[in-house]
């Protein structure tokens, strides 16, 4: 008995002793979870009764060099519903499904999910979304938002770009200066109850969002409609697949309107602008893919006879040809074993180099680029900055196509000296092209001007590289010259304007593959010749019938001029072809008269 009693005993004091470890290590853990971990449960509990809303913040508006509005923001609302905080579910489900007209099916699943907070609808009407907040609706949140808008719908719709459902830019301006726009977004806090409803008359903290800078662009809004309308009447016209018009000022890289059509509806980005060809394999989302493409950066073709500019430049620099240095046109050139055309069957005949230009003599140019040869005509591509990108401030710019110098022999070279074998961007073209003419500066080709707070305090003036002495100013002055003699006298007669002076150079270049026998027709013009304030290059890809650039190409720039050369304020003057010529060299008046 005794011994049970003992046996009894000893059971009760090691259940005691488990019992004083339990207690203890439990008493360890609270005071380890008081002392040590108080902030983080405090957090915790805070969140548990907290409930955060997101105050979107106004995106930045795009404003013209004019200070016109082309990007700005318009009121809409997203609609929530909090789980918890639902009292009568039916009544929910039905005047939402109404009001938005959504099932009820797919609102239910919205009211039934247990979730913080459910997003049934964004840019909803903010006169819609005010009725709905006039319901009164418990669980219902109505919240401010911003939906992008345009005011002028399609027009720069491929510079400019948009945004997604987040009001995040996508393509163009908008994603490439996202950072600027973007602003911060604000909160509200509201308090809830262990069941997550929030508690009526509960304090609210608010953190006021900040809204984006405004951006500046150097697009004019009325030279970009002129472009607009004559890219589409030519288009129309000809029956041509699109149509790309780049204006620029050629001293400093502003570019002031770039058009690409079919332009597309900034304000409904989603739905395509042309119905899809029969037959084709396309995704919608390929077929948007297409649409939202700027050929102008993001396509590269063959520039045809606008590359003779750099030839010409190219020679004249290194001083392998003059103005009266004498050419004979056969109608052909026979470079190794290929025969190279010129476009006029018959021959030019004997010309000196000013008339080879204005004739637009294949085998003026080919000669000019075998006195150069690979390693000095290379060397000027580089010098140019033909081999790389011109680093426009937008997304997407393709980089010239050019053969590599080890693979490019004197077929090549022939080639590539009047502007087939290889493709550049238009972009690319115009700008080196500024480059050569407006003294020997190459400059960045750009949009952005400024980045403004929403209060109107300056932030950021952005500044663009100019690389100096790509040509002498001598040459610089001499392709002027000579190119206003192409307009004046030469094949892009059909650009001159009574009262200014033009210079300029026409294009047709031919698709691959040859055998379609499509054709991209183009002309680059720029005024006054003397002292060049803008530039325009037009590119007609497969015109019908008549593709000639210098028939149907160069009238339209010359249509182009005559609107926005007064707009600019660039007065006419009487109109003279004196043209001075670098001391030792033939002048172009002389030199006119050899042949």
């Amino acid at each position: 008995m005794n011994r049970n009693q003992s046996y009894h005993r000893g059971r009760i004091v090691v259940l005691c002793l488990i019992s004083c470890l339990l207690m203890a290590g439990l008493m360890g853990r609270l005071f380890f979870l008081m002392i040590f971990r108080s902030e983080h449960y405090s957090q915790m509990a805070e969140e548990l009764h907290q409930r955060e809303r997101t105050i979107k913040a106004a995106r930045g508006q795009i404003l013209d060099r004019n200070g016109t509005v082309i990007a700005t923001n318009r009121t809409v609302c997203t609609i929530s519903v909090i789980h918890n905080q639902i009292k009568d579910k039916e009544q929910v489900i039905a005047a939402l499904s109404d009001a938005l007209g959504i099932s009820p099916e797919d609102i239910r699943k919205k009211v039934e999910k247990y979730s913080a907070r459910e997003i049934v609808a964004t840019n909803v009407d903010k006169d819609l979304g005010d009725q709905i907040r006039n319901y009164r609706l418990d669980g219902v949140k109505v919240d401010e938002d911003y939906k992008r808008y345009y005011p002028y719908g399609s027009l720069a719709s491929k510079v400019l770009g948009f945004t997604g459902g987040d009001n995040q830019g996508i393509i163009g301006l908008e994603v490439k200066y996202e950072s600027w726009l973007k602003g911060t977004n604000g909160l509200i806090l509201t308090q809830a109850d262990a069941a997550g409803v929030e508690i009526d008359n509960a304090f609210e903290d608010r953190v006021e969002p900040v809204a984006g800078a405004d951006l500046r662009i150097t697009l004019d809004v009325n030279i970009q409609t002129y472009a607009q309308q004559a890219a589409l009447k030519v288009m129309e016209e000809k029956g041509a697949k699109r149509v790309s018009v780049i204006v620029m000022n050629p001293q400093n890289g502003e570019i002031l309107a770039m058009v690409n059509v079919p332009e597309f509806d900034l304000n409904n980005p989603f739905t395509l602008n042309t119905e899809p060809e029969e037959g084709t394999t396309a995704s919608k989302q390929d077929l948007l893919n297409q649409m939202w493409r700027n050929p102008s950066i993001n396509d590269t073709y063959e520039p045809g006879s606008t590359f003779k500019i750099i030839t010409a430049a190219a020679g004249l620099e290194e001083g392998v040809v003059s103005l009266a240095d004498t050419f004979s046109c056969p109608g052909f050139r026979i470079v190794e074993d290929r025969k190279i055309r010129c476009h006029k069957v018959g021959g030019h005949g004997s010309e000196n180099f000013l008339q080879g230009a204005m004739n637009s003599c294949n085998p003026v140019f080919i000669d000019v680029g075998q006195r150069l040869g690979v390693e000095r005509y290379y060397h000027y591509f580089s010098q140019f900055g033909l081999l790389g990108k011109t680093g426009i401030d937008l997304p997407g710019e393709a980089a010239t196509i050019m053969h590599k110098k080890e693979n490019m022999g004197l077929v090549e070279l022939a080639t590539v000296s009047f502007g087939q074998s290889f493709q550049i961007t238009p972009l690319q073209l115009i700008t080196t092209a500024s480059s050569i003419v407006n003294g020997g500066n190459r400059v960045t080709p750009h949009f952005g001007m400024s980045a403004v707070s929403s209060d109107g305090t300056r932030i950021q003036n952005f500044s663009y590289p100019v690389k100096e002495g790509i040509v002498s100013e001598e040459t610089s002055r001499t392709m002027r010259d000579i190119l206003e003699h192409v307009v004046a006298e030469g094949s892009g007669k059909k650009a001159s304007i009574e009262g200014y002076r033009i210079g300029g150079k026409t294009a047709t270049s031919e698709k691959l593959p040859r055998s379609l026998k499509r054709y991209i027709s183009s002309f680059l013009g720029f005024a006054p010749a003397d002292n060049p304030q803008v530039m325009a290059l037009i590119t007609i890809d497969e015109p019908v019938g008549i593709y000639y650039g210098g028939t149907i190409a160069a009238p339209v720039i010359a249509d182009l001029f005559e609107n926005i050369l007064p707009y600019m304020g660039i007065e006419k003057e009487q109109k003279t072809n004196t043209i001075m010529e670098p001391k030792g060299r033939t002048s172009l008046a002389q030199a006119a008269k050899y042949s």
